[in-house]
């Protein structure tokens, strides 16, 4: 081969290119975190499509490759992602990072009532919406963090310095979150599906839902919308969430029956070209104190 002075810039490229962590995400917040502490040294794809529910996706032939080629699979743990124990088989070679690690689950004892108990309670599901409490996220950004520098530890400062920002913009909502809320007096809201144990348990709210699951795509029965009319009377509800990718109208007839407004507390499970997660987080903190503060 002829060698000449304009091949190394392309070659260096090609080569750093070649050199990057190959990240599968499995949903939404999984991928922009691990984005937000890999940078320029991963490449992250989401596993899970946008806009479609993680709670019963499962993977397709070409999800299986990609799994295949990947070096590493990031879940958000507690059950969510049910395909996983496949994801183990199908690629052999990668690492798969369960983020929820260290994180005290909460458990679904009926299928409308949550709790934290002791070990004898692991019979029980697990609620997996830990990314929508800025604490838990922490966890998760430490997770992920720890697997990034287990693969390539020559750059463990890079990924730690990045996970120590990233978590300082949490600890900077969370302040902010416990700091409005504490100016509200009510203490009760309405989501659509039970997706806000996690947060409700961290700021000391009561969590009332729609739904009496945590799969949004389930539906509530005759009674359960007549006892969700009832208590939102009783607790003098001037709010009733819904969430994207859902029909709003089940919110509406409620809404309509009560004399309150409908706007949406986001799950956070889809992306917004638009919006990062935390400006996302904040948008459904302003939301909450309109259902909490008036």
């Amino acid at each position: 081969a002829v060698w000449n002075s304009e091949q190394p810039i392309e070659l260096l490229e090609s080569d750093s290119e070649i050199q990057k962590i190959n990240v599968l995400a499995s949903f939404y917040p999984i991928e922009e975190f691990t984005k937000k502490i890999g940078k320029d040294k991963v490449n992250v794809s989401l596993l899970v499509n946008p806009g479609t529910e993680p709670h019963d996706w499962e993977p397709k032939i070409k999800d299986i490759q990609r799994m295949q080629e990947a070096d590493l699979i990031i879940i958000n743990g507690f059950g969510i992602e049910k395909w996983i124990d496949g994801a183990y088989t199908i690629n052999s070679n990668a690492k798969v990072v369960d983020t929820s690690y260290g994180i005290t689950p909460i458990y679904i004892i009926s299928e409308n009532k949550l709790g934290v108990f002791s070990d004898e309670s692991k019979e029980f599901p697990t609620d997996p919406h830990i990314w929508l409490n800025p604490i838990t996220i922490k966890v998760q950004i430490q997770n992920i963090a720890d697997a990034l520098i287990e693969l390539d530890p020559e750059n463990k400062n890079y990924y730690q310095k990045n996970a120590d920002a990233y978590k300082l913009e949490l600890d900077t909502m969370d302040k902010k979150i416990r700091d409005e809320l504490a100016q509200c007096d009510k203490k009760d809201f309405f989501a659509f599906h039970n997706a806000f144990a996690y947060f409700a348990r961290e700021y000391g709210l009561n969590q009332h839902t729609i739904l009496k699951s945590i799969d949004p795509l389930s539906d509530p029965s005759p009674q359960d919308i007549i006892e969700v009319i009832n208590l939102a009377r009783t607790l003098d509800t001037s709010v009733i969430f819904t969430e994207e990718g859902v029909n709003p109208k089940m919110s509406q007839v409620i809404a309509d029956e009560i004399g309150s407004k409908v706007l949406i507390l986001s799950p956070l499970e889809f992306g917004d070209d638009d919006k990062m997660y935390l400006e996302r987080m904040e948008q459904n903190l302003n939301n909450l104190k309109e259902a909490l503060c008036t």
